[in-house]
């Protein structure tokens, strides 16, 4: 995200002696993409970041995948993977489960109440689509606030925690990348600035605030920190012990933080006939994207079919995580909020029996939906299994 921003005590000139109160030197250090090609931001602290005083493996939660065969189109109930009490005594980093995935791209679900460990993601960015609840995300770069319908994105290796807040449970939809997330090339400049035919700018970017600096006995004292990384044969974990808290950032400045993004802010693209989905884009990563589906006015072509056409996923895996509203090309399949659908490359899908009579006509679409299109076959995790529906691949034929 190429918009500069700047927080906090940074000296006139970057690589330049910065010094606080006392006189003595804060440590600066580069958070950046690519090898010093992209992105980046400079962070000064008042401890060693590099500074560590032991490492153990920590275990991930089961993170294996098994194959979509035979080849099925597929319906996840996600609200049935945590009951109150698991959400009790859940946080969102450690108690994520594993839906879909493969080697570009996984998507997990959670449902917390409780303060997450100090986490750090090293094999990609994340981004966070908070279904309902609220916390706090204090990161190294500050504070963000998120609430219902924010995305929150987490570049690779922020380290941060999740506290939630308020009386409800968070429910969060996780997509962790093998790469960056950021805005699609074609709604940006040869500079970076988001485009006037982009479906949202700058303004609607809600960076940390901050900086957040950890003061008095916690500020000294061994701190633990989870870091899921790269290994030699998949992804695994370590648990990193620091002198001092990690938390010890005066000041940054540059183009690569955290931020949330809230979904009401994305302007929808319509047209006389139906649009297809890249217009509904709202991120991409390497080899997947991101979109959202809004209330919107549907299309008005007095000939219009508003649900969408069937179509084949040649080349990619459709994933509609049901959010809000009612999804129109849906109904009388047994999808409804907190559901998925997978609908495999190698599967022509569209909607439902009858759908497409019960939408002429109409003008607006109240429905919530987030897709992500990977363009490599997705796997299931041991979340999708535990909450499948195993009549839905046969809906289309209902009435047979």
């Amino acid at each position: 995200m190429a918009y500069y921003r700047r927080c906090g005590e940074v000296p006139p000139k970057r690589h330049t002696q910065h010094r606080g109160p006392n006189g003595g030197l804060y440590y600066e250090e580069l958070m950046g993409e690519e090898g010093f090609s992209s992105d980046s931001s400079l962070l000064y602290h008042t401890g060693v970041p590099s500074a560590i005083v032991d490492a153990t493996p920590w275990e991930l939660p089961d993170v294996s995948t098994s194959e979509n065969r035979p080849l099925l189109p597929r319906h996840l109930r996600l609200h049935e993977l945590f009951d109150d009490d698991t959400a009790k005594r859940t946080d969102v980093v450690s108690g994520r489960r594993l839906v879909l995935g493969n080697a570009d791209v996984r998507i997990s679900y959670v449902v917390a109440s409780g303060s997450s460990p100090l986490y750090r993601n090293a094999v990609g960015d994340e981004c966070v689509y908070l279904e309902s609840g609220a916390a706090t995300v204090e990161t190294a770069f500050g504070t963000l606030t998120a609430v219902a319908g924010d995305y929150v994105l987490l570049p690779r290796s922020t380290t941060h925690r999740w506290l939630p807040t308020g009386d409800d449970p968070v429910r969060a939809y996780v997509i962790e990348a093998n790469s960056h997330i950021a805005p699609p090339e074609r709604y940006l400049s040869r500079f970076g600035q988001l485009l006037e035919h982009a479906p949202y700018c700058e303004r609607d970017l809600h960076g940390p605030e901050g900086p957040l600096l950890v003061a008095g006995p916690e500020a000294d004292q061994d701190t633990e920190v989870l870091v899921k990384h790269r290994g030699s044969r998949g992804i695994t974990g370590t648990r990193y012990v620091y002198p001092t808290h990690p938390f010890d950032v005066v000041g940054w400045d540059g183009c690569l933080y955290p931020y949330t993004f809230n979904v009401a802010d994305f302007e929808p693209i319509t047209g006389r006939v139906h649009q297809p989905p890249p217009v509904h884009q709202v991120f991409a990563g390497r080899n997947f994207v991101i979109c959202n589906f809004v209330p919107r006015k549907v299309d008005y072509h007095p000939l219009s079919v508003p649900v969408p056409y069937y179509h084949s996923n040649v080349d990619s895996d459709e994933v509609m995580f049901y959010c809000g509203g009612n999804y129109e090309a849906r109904k009388g399949s047994g999808i409804g909020q907190g559901s998925i659908s997978l609908h495999p490359g190698g599967h022509s899908h569209g909607p439902q029996p009858g759908a497409v009579e019960r939408s002429l006509g109409a003008e607006f679409f109240d429905e919530l939906a987030v897709m992500v299109d990977t363009f490599a076959p997705l796997e299931l995790g041991e979340g999708a299994r535990a909450c499948e529906d195993p009549a839905y691949a046969w809906t289309w034929a209902a009435g047979r």
